[in-house]
């Protein structure tokens, strides 16, 4: 059994920790609202913005254009959005895992040719894919230092002007979803070439006047609403990250709770063993002086 100094100390240690762990809930807590608030304003505009992007580009399938071209996929990007700290429960490895994943299954004859990019937006994904032979876009991944959409607007330029430079022939996006504070939905998104609506019928129905011309709305709408696309992506693995760390720390705190409970009972026990010791000891003390 361990010794009273042994156990204080440990109730001692696990009460400091339990400390650590409130305060990060906290943090995350009020972070999480503010990132809350972002994705959820962005999300209809962002999810309008992308349907009316899908009509048009079905709507110019007789003119093939830059950013709806499918070109054979022998060039491969995948965007991976992490966090920058850790203590957010299996945040980031669902995203890495289902990034080897990825690689493994849709693109192993690219990979075996060395051509599968990753671009690493947070430290957690850079730091994991650095220390592996994987080619990697290491340009970007300092993008939460300041969140913004002038920040992600320079990583959605540099996805487009390589694309239409080829250097790349499908780019994907691997994030997490915000949902609720306790859940957090994996995505593996197409960003280029853009997807066709899922139905004919939503192309067929689908009827646009442009004004001034087809030409301006392509030069116009198209980037915006890729960055638009990229941008929701970021702001959704940013709340969705403060989700999984709030609740990391919730039940770290809970379990430092149960584990107090534990050591308190320990350290009664053997407080109590030790009186009970010590009294034994006065009392056969005392019968040795009787009989002397």
């Amino acid at each position: 059994m361990a010794s009273l100094k042994e156990v204080k100390s440990r109730i001692t240690s696990v009460i400091s920790t339990q400390q650590i762990t409130k305060a990060m809930k906290m943090v995350a807590a009020a972070k999480l609202r503010k990132s809350q608030e972002r994705i959820t304003q962005m999300r209809p505009f962002a999810q309008k913005l992308t349907q009316l992007f899908q009509n048009l580009s079905a709507a110019g399938q007789g003119e093939p254009t830059w950013y709806n071209t499918a070109r054979p996929e022998e060039k491969i990007l995948i965007v991976v959005v992490s966090s920058d700290r850790g203590l957010c429960g299996s945040f980031n490895s669902t995203v890495i895992k289902a990034v080897n994943r990825e690689i493994a299954e849709k693109y192993s004859s690219q990979a075996a040719k060395g051509n599968v990019s990753v671009l690493p937006l947070g430290k957690k994904a850079f730091e994991f894919f650095s220390k592996r032979n994987y080619k990697m876009v290491a340009d970007y991944y300092t993008v939460f230092q300041g969140l913004s959409y002038a920040s992600v607007s320079v990583i959605g330029e540099y996805l487009m002007d390589s694309f239409k430079r080829g250097e790349y022939d499908k780019i994907e996006i691997v994030y997490n979803e915000f949902k609720n504070v306790a859940t957090q939905i994996l995505r593996v998104e197409q960003f280029l070439p853009v997807l066709m609506p899922e139905t004919d019928k939503q192309a067929v129905d689908t009827d646009y006047i442009y004004l001034p011309n087809q030409e301006d709305i392509v030069t116009g709408l198209v980037p915006k609403a890729l960055k638009i696309q990229l941008f929701k992506s970021v702001l959704d693995s940013n709340a969705a990250e403060n989700g999984a760390r709030m609740t990391a720390m919730d039940k770290a705190t809970e379990n430092a709770g149960d584990l107090l409970k534990d050591l308190k009972l320990t350290y009664n026990r053997t407080r109590q063993a030790a009186i009970t010791k010590e009294i034994l000891e006065i009392v056969a003390g005392a019968e040795a002086l009787k009989t002397s």
